[in-house]
């Protein structure tokens, strides 16, 4: 898989996320690192590590996720508008997201090999205008370069009392939109697939 070339989803190009475009994700996630700090190593970090690391900005986290994109490891995909940072998708073969395997309310419904999406953060002037679908279809064709044959995601079923931070894994109306299919819910949310 060629981690410089292009995914064109229509207006947007999305890159995988490599040392070149570091500074871009930086300006895309913002001082605070997106949500609280996360700077996308949620599904990466046992809880309380993460959660320490929350501390200050988050900047351990974001620390954490530099020295793995340095050493090679491509987490997720960043799309660009007319060459400015406008949206994120994590997504990698399941096992890269410790946490997520020991999770037991989103835990594995069975032991085929699955690539998971475990998180967006969309720029606020970009929201509400489709860019979470284009990076799934965006995710759907890096995992399918990538080897993967199965996609898997854990999006909230939207209601009006979800604020934009509860949708940090998807809306499930918009993973359906994208021709995924239901498999169960799990607490809050639904496992959804894909197969490719």
């Amino acid at each position: 898989m060629n981690t410089n070339s292009a995914i064109q989803i229509e207006d947007i190009s999305f890159f995988p996320l490599n040392d070149s475009r570091w500074a871009d994700f930086e300006t895309l996630f913002g001082a605070h690192g997106a949500y609280g700090g996360c700077w996308c190593m949620f599904w990466r970090l046992p809880r309380k590590q993460f959660q320490q690391n929350c501390a200050n900005c988050g900047e351990a986290n974001r620390q954490a996720l530099r020295a793995l994109v340095q050493g090679g490891l491509v987490p997720g995909l960043i799309g660009y508008r007319s060459r400015h940072p406008v949206a994120w998708c994590s997504v990698a073969p399941r096992e890269d997201f410790s946490s997520l395997e020991r999770l037991r309310i989103l835990k594995r419904v069975d032991d085929r090999p699955v690539w998971s999406i475990v998180c967006f953060y969309i720029a606020k002037t970009e929201r509400k205008r489709g860019c979470m679908l284009k990076a799934i279809q965006a995710a759907l064709e890096f995992a399918r370069q990538g080897g993967a044959e199965l996609v898997e995601a854990y999006p909230t079923q939207i209601d009006r009392h979800h604020a934009p931070g509860d949708l940090y894994m998807g809306s499930l109306e918009t993973f359906l939109k994208a021709g995924f299919t239901k498999i169960a819910p799990q607490g809050a949310h639904w496992l959804v697939r894909f197969e490719i």
